[in-house]
């Protein structure tokens, strides 16, 4: 399962989600998106661990936490659906 944590501090780091979600065990990976043109952050992260039990606690504990001056959200990551935007193989269309 993945943890997806919203309304994000554009100051927070890689290292500072760590440091929080390992008070709830081992983290596995973390993703901090950015704007690919920009650079920025986005403004939300994606965070696995390695047990389902500790995520449930995780998101249990940190959901509408104040942390670095903002409300955060934090749920389980709901699968991306194709929204039609984009084709499956990526940003590539095909010519007729």
């Amino acid at each position: 399962m993945t943890i997806y944590i919203g309304n994000l501090s554009f100051q927070a780091t890689e290292d500072d989600l760590k440091e929080i979600f390992e008070e709830y065990g081992k983290v596995s990976r973390i993703s901090l998106p950015v704007d690919r043109e920009t650079g920025k952050k986005r403004g939300f992260a994606f965070v696995e661990m390695e047990d389902d039990a500790q995520e449930d606690s995780a998101i249990a504990e940190l959901d509408g936490a104040e942390w670095l001056g903002r409300s955060i959200k934090v749920n389980k990551a709901k699968p991306r659906e194709n929204d039609g935007r984009r084709n499956p193989g990526g940003n590539f269309t095909r010519r007729a």
